[in-house]
């Protein structure tokens, strides 16, 4: 699968790096799935997908958008393509944290300034069944659009995933790559069945 990289600023060196969290490497793998990074270069990706072609698409955290404040534009604009081409081929799709707040906009659904969410363990109520997991980020959804519906909520309202109604989508706002293995297990999988691993 096609595996977006954060960016990483280097002020005192002028560098902009590409990076993906190591720890995301033992996770797919235990879901029995492998990633290639994609640089944050949208020509340079478009080009990868076509010569890879990757049996689905994950959408990583960190950043914010640019829109919000963040730094990285240029991952934007390759994510909104990486997005793009998923939705067009039927790929499916996993965005996790920045990912989903990248989903969210795409439909359309509106974020917000939140407090409180970032700690290591967080309830949320996920189809209806509590879960312990981490939580990241400073803006969130409330609210979601079509085609766009939520799956996972915390007890002050905020969206903490949601599905497509008809593309296979789905959107996580906590980070299971940083997760202890124990809590981790039903996101490895959720990762096996919804990329269909070793199809």
């Amino acid at each position: 699968m096609a595996v977006s990289s954060r960016v990483l600023v280097d002020a005192t060196h002028g560098t902009r790096s590409d990076a993906v969290d190591q720890r995301w490497w033992p996770l797919l793998a235990a879901g029995g799935l492998c990633g290639v990074p994609v640089p944050n270069h949208p020509e340079t990706a478009d080009r990868l997908l076509r010569r890879v072609r990757p049996d689905g698409v994950l959408l990583t955290g960190g950043n914010d958008l640019a829109e919000l404040g963040g730094d990285a534009p240029e991952r934007d604009a390759t994510e909104a393509a990486l997005l793009d081409a998923a939705l067009g081929a039927n790929l499916p799709v996993v965005a996790v944290c920045r990912g989903m707040q990248l989903l969210l906009r795409r439909f359309g659904v509106p974020l917000s300034r939140v407090a409180g969410h970032v700690t290591a363990r967080q309830t949320v109520l996920v189809d209806g069944r509590q879960r312990v997991v981490n939580s990241y980020h400073h803006w969130a959804a409330h609210t979601t659009r079509t085609p766009l519906r939520a799956w996972a909520r915390t007890a002050d309202g905020v969206v903490k995933g949601v599905r497509h109604e008809t593309a296979p989508v789905v959107g996580l706002m906590w980070h299971p790559e940083r997760l202890p293995h124990h809590l981790a297990r039903e996101d490895v999988a959720l990762f096996r069945s919804h990329f269909g691993a070793l199809r």
